[in-house]
């Protein structure tokens, strides 16, 4: 998700259009939608279609994600587990469905449906915000995320879509909010003349940082992270932010997500903390890392971490008019640029 210096060939494109809506199209659909204020209920009913021979006695039905994009219910019975995923209104602003099928990364897709899909269910525990803090497990995180960073998309070309993201969400920012709570809080908070001169000043410094162009995650947040504790290994899922970005953003993100929804940055990761997971990180990547990569890798995440405090804040002031999810999309966006502005001063080298 970021700029790219090339233009892709558009013979090329095409073929991977194709490819991409033909895997789409082997995917059964079910015409349903599932509302979140009825999400229970209505993942019965896309279960009934997808699966009509389960008897609904058997199975059991469980909200396991309490997501601020998405909703999540894990449904339980004789054949197994799969889950239920409904993206939250408004999302299609963000995120490209097709990136999951299409990536080949995730368990198996058993039907998509209005707003969502229906999918295999991965054995494991979901991470909690404070395991992302444990040395294990943060090597097993480090591990898999040198794993997927590795990962070529057949037929897609290395484009970094973040700057083009980020241009277009900018763009999508509401003049005004219907909410007079929320309009007040945006106002006494935000210029928009002033961030969109801060979105162009931060592009240009990035582009000259040279970060490789990898397949990311970029959204590994703590609920999007399954230990399997036996086999001492990581699992990420839901990446329909997923796509080409730059290495330091899905690194630089993922430290940010230490904080948590609650923005607590004082659980911010030390220095100390991020050069041992660099090393980690570095070394399932083959690596035999002098303490120059390390470093350098450690500056480049951190610049980056400047551009997800404001990516995410942007999201956050569009979601704040879209989303039906029950959650303060402004008081967030709040969060991440006063954060965003406060780790600006800290590093005198960013513009």
């Amino acid at each position: 998700m970021h700029p790219s210096t090339s233009v892709p060939n558009s013979n090329k494109t095409s073929t991977h259009n194709g490819c991409a809506n033909s895997l789409i199209n082997d995917i059964p659909y079910i015409d349903l939608e599932v509302n979140l204020p009825e999400l229970i209920q209505d993942a019965k009913k896309v279960i009934k279609e997808v699966f009509p021979l389960w008897h609904k006695n058997d199975l059991k039905f469980v909200q396991c994600k309490d997501g601020i994009t998405n909703q999540l219910v894990r449904v339980t019975g004789s054949k197994g587990s799969v889950l239920v995923r409904a993206y939250g209104k408004g999302s299609e602003r963000f995120i490209d469905r097709k990136q999951e099928i299409i990536a080949n990364l995730a368990p198996p897709l058993f039907a998509r449906f209005r707003n969502g899909l229906v999918y295999g269910f991965i054995e494991g525990r979901v991470s909690q915000v404070e395991d992302l803090r444990s040395p294990k497990m943060a090597k097993w995180i480090a591990t898999r995320m040198a794993q997927w960073h590795k990962v070529e998309l057949p037929g897609q070309t290395k484009e970094p879509i973040l700057v083009k993201n980020m241009r277009s969400w900018f763009d999508q920012v509401p003049e005004k909010y219907i909410d007079p709570i929320t309009q007040a809080t945006f106002q006494r908070h935000f210029n928009m003349k002033q961030l969109r001169a801060e979105m162009n000043a931060l592009i240009e410094h990035i582009e000259k940082l040279d970060s490789p162009v990898v397949f990311s995650h970029n959204d590994l947040l703590y609920g999007n992270i399954i230990y399997n504790d036996h086999k001492e290994e990581a699992y990420f899922i839901d990446y329909e932010y997923g796509g080409y970005a730059f290495r330091g953003f899905d690194i630089g993100n993922h430290f940010n997500e230490h904080c948590g929804f609650e923005c607590d940055y004082s659980k911010y990761p030390s220095k100390d903390f991020q050069l041992e997971w660099i090393k980690w990180y570095l070394q399932a990547g083959e690596e035999t890392p002098s303490n120059d990569d390390i470093n350098r890798l450690y500056d480049e995440a951190n610049v980056f971490s400047l551009l997800s405090h404001y990516y995410w804040g942007l999201w956050g002031l569009i979601q704040a008019m879209v989303s039906d999810i029950d959650f303060d999309y402004m008081e967030y966006a709040v969060h991440r640029f006063s954060e965003y502005n406060r780790r600006k001063r800290q590093r005198p080298g960013v513009p």
